[in-house]
């Protein structure tokens, strides 16, 4: 008689409960924030490509654009940023941090990679060239110095996201940006409990909402850590 096979069960993929599940299986979130992104990314490539006419801005300033594609770049910029900080904390700071934590970072690195790509990629030509960063204020060898960072750009992130949402006129990109930002906030919430157990959720307000901001309000907050000059002029009002 055959000897019966028993198929393994599938392994749990839901994104909502990856942050309870044990630290080696968070790297699913790279591969299926990937699958997302992709799946929304060749439903709308086709409408940044013929985004209106922007208005003419100094030379040496990197203009975001105006409409949908404008949002994309801002957002990309952001990504650019985030991108950048945990690919020199994954070269530079890992010696301060315990396996478990080493594991989220290189996670962090490897889920902002694929925001910056995919976002580059859906803005084809009309995207922003890359930004020169500046994180001479951090200091990569302190623990607190690089959290503390890290939830300022997840913070920061997920309030860029939540204000700009409004102003995109596409399906397509809106539920792009929509995967993308309940990413960030889980990121968001994995460094606020590295920080101090407990403190996941202590940006929503009594609603349970994340706060939101305006794309001016961001870039303000964010120039400290760009070299390169942006406009957000031609942005949507």
């Amino acid at each position: 008689m055959e000897k019966p096979t028993h198929k393994p069960e599938p392994k749990e993929t839901s994104l909502s409960s990856s942050l309870i599940v044990p630290m080696q299986r968070r790297l699913f979130f790279r591969y299926a924030g990937a699958t997302a992104l992709a799946t929304t990314l060749l439903l709308s490539t086709t409408s940044c490509d013929d985004d209106d006419e922007m208005q003419p801005t100094d030379p040496g300033v990197v203009d975001l654009g105006s409409g949908d594609a404008g949002i994309l770049n801002y957002a990309y910029a952001l990504e650019q940023l985030e991108a950048a900080f945990y690919t020199e904390v994954v070269a530079k700071s890992m010696s301060i941090f315990n396996q478990s934590e080493q594991q989220i970072m290189q996670d962090l690195k490897g889920h902002e990679g694929i925001h910056r790509d995919f976002l580059k990629a859906a803005l084809g030509s009309a995207a922003i060239p890359a930004l020169e960063v500046d994180f001479s204020s951090i200091n990569f060898n302190d623990k607190n110095s690089v959290l503390t960072t890290a939830r300022t750009f997840e913070d920061l992130g997920v309030a860029a996201y939540n204000g700009a949402g409004q102003y995109l006129q596409d399906a397509g990109f809106l539920t792009l940006a929509g995967k993308i930002v309940s990413v960030e906030a889980r990121h968001a919430a994995v460094i606020r409990d590295l920080i101090s157990n407990g403190t996941f959720s202590d940006t929503a307000n009594n609603q349970g909402l994340d706060p939101a901001m305006k794309p001016a309000d961001v870039l303000s907050a964010a120039s400290a850590f760009i070299k390169t000059k942006i406009s957000a002029n031609n942005l949507p009002k």
